[in-house]
């Protein structure tokens, strides 16, 4: 199994800069942060921009994946989106991932009005955005207008061609996204379940992660691609809490999500307060026990 941890964007740059470089250090896989405009829990307070985080935390670390959690059609459009990721997976040599979702209800939405999408329409946005956004990173040269997105005359550069291009992580739960994922993504990702932040004892989420992985395993081979050839990713700290209460909280919670075929696990740095609370503690001692950090 692969690690990874998530880096909340609520501190200046001279305290961030040393947990991004902290993460490489304690020799975690990838580390990310989440794309939002304004934040549930952090409506009041501070809350910086994903895509500048991101690019500084190319120039302090050198080999640690760099990760969003996730980019939706909330805000975001594929063709801009594309040119910023581009821009900042080179300064990163290539370390970038891109997470996608279908983007929930809230701030995100409300605050640019934004139109009150049901699920299907919601889901149809998704697809839409996945497939253009695709298109442009790999082909550069696209027209397209649709009843979501226009791309007129796009000619972009770099493009991946032939290459393979930066890798998506798609957060899926439901068919349609399980579908996309096995099309386009390296990872997929899911919390358990969708937009529930009711934490909670691993064991009333198995069974659920469990029929999840089946769903997307069955995506996979209906699409004709190996289920192997696709990371597992579960992000802890949501509707499963206490993770990080305890070491042996922690590898708990790995060896039963390795066990039902989890391939990555995400947590979240530990906070003094709520939202993630947590002992900063064990995220170290979990490193020099099990990821050879210093």
């Amino acid at each position: 199994m692969k690690h990874g941890i998530v880096l909340l964007p609520e501190h200046e740059w001279k305290v961030a800069a040393d947990r991004w470089g902290a993460a490489e250090q304690l020799g975690y896989h990838h580390a990310w942060t989440y794309d939002h405009l304004m934040w549930r829990w952090f409506a009041d307070r501070q809350w910086f921009s994903s895509i500048p985080t991101l690019t500084a935390a190319a120039t302090v670390t050198s080999s640690i994946g760099l990760g969003m959690l996730v980019a939706t059609p909330n805000f975001r459009h594929p063709v801009a989106l594309a040119k910023e990721l581009v821009t900042v997976d080179d300064i990163a040599r290539g370390r970038l991932i891109c997470g996608l979702g279908a983007g929930a209800p809230g701030f995100d939405v409300s605050i640019l009005g934004g139109p009150d999408l049901g699920p299907r329409e919601r889901a149809d946005r998704f697809e839409a955005f996945v497939e253009l956004l695709d298109t442009v990173l790999v082909r550069g040269s696209v027209t397209k207008v649709s009843r979501w997105y226009t791309a007129a005359g796009v000619n972009f550069h770099p493009r991946a061609g032939d290459a393979p291009r930066l890798p998506f992580a798609l957060a899926a739960t439901g068919p349609r996204g399980m579908a996309l994922a096995a099309r386009f993504a390296r990872y997929w990702v899911t919390s358990g379940p969708p937009n529930d932040f009711r934490m909670r004892p691993l064991r009333e989420v198995v069974p659920m992660v469990r029929d999840q992985v089946r769903g997307i395993e069955a995506a996979c081979e209906r699409a004709g691609r190996d289920p192997a050839t696709l990371g597992k990713l579960f992000v802890a700290d949501a509707a499963v809490g206490g993770v990080t209460d305890s070491l042996a909280a922690y590898e708990d919670v790995a060896g039963e999500l390795e066990q039902i075929g989890i391939t990555d696990l995400v947590v979240h740095w530990p906070r003094h307060d709520q939202p993630y609370q947590g002992d900063e503690q064990v995220v170290v001692d979990f490193a020099e026990k099990h990821l050879g950090g210093e």
